[in-house]
């Protein structure tokens, strides 16, 4: 995993300068990633989510997209939320300013995503399989239904991050 502290307060996930992935565990293998033999790969279905979040189908569910921007990302469960980190002078600084950022949030419109566990993030390019071989992240979410946000930020003059918020939707 990369770290950009040592020996860093959190784990980050990079990506190799695409989108990365948050894919549900039971159906990682069958994501492809850039391999395959297609005119339009998983990772070109990915590439082309426009904006900061979108979902695209593997398996008999879907994904989630983080897009605009490879930023280095981590998630931090006690704001059920992906961190997106943009500009910062060091993670302690980027951290510290996630309460205020969400706070101070203008979110695009939720997407619901219905997710059936636990999800692994990494950059899409990479096959499923082999997710494990690169930067990765397990999410350990409970199976339901969750509407997603996204937000940018700047949270301070020299902060700036991306947020994807998860909420979990009853019934």
């Amino acid at each position: 995993m990369a770290r950009y502290a040592d020996p860093g307060a959190v784990e980050w996930v990079e990506s190799g300068g695409g989108p990365l992935i948050a894919i549900p565990e039971v159906v990682l293998s069958f994501w492809a990633g850039a391999d395959g033999d297609d005119m339009s790969t998983d990772y070109d279905r990915a590439c082309d989510v426009d904006g900061y979040i979108g979902l695209v189908p593997v398996g008999d569910t879907r994904a989630l997209v983080l897009g605009d921007e490879p930023a280095s990302t981590t998630y931090l469960p006690e704001h059920d939320t992906f961190v997106r980190w943009c500009a910062a002078d060091s993670e302690g600084e980027l951290l510290a300013r996630v309460p205020a950022a969400l706070d101070a949030a203008v979110w695009e419109p939720e997407v619901p995503w219905d997710v059936p566990g636990p999800v692994v993030l990494f950059d899409a390019a990479w096959p499923g399989k082999a997710s494990e071989r690169t930067d990765h992240l397990r999410v350990a979410l409970a199976p339901g239904r969750y509407a997603v946000r996204a937000a940018y930020v700047e949270p301070g003059p020299e902060t700036w991050l991306g947020l994807v918020q998860l909420r979990r939707l009853t019934s």
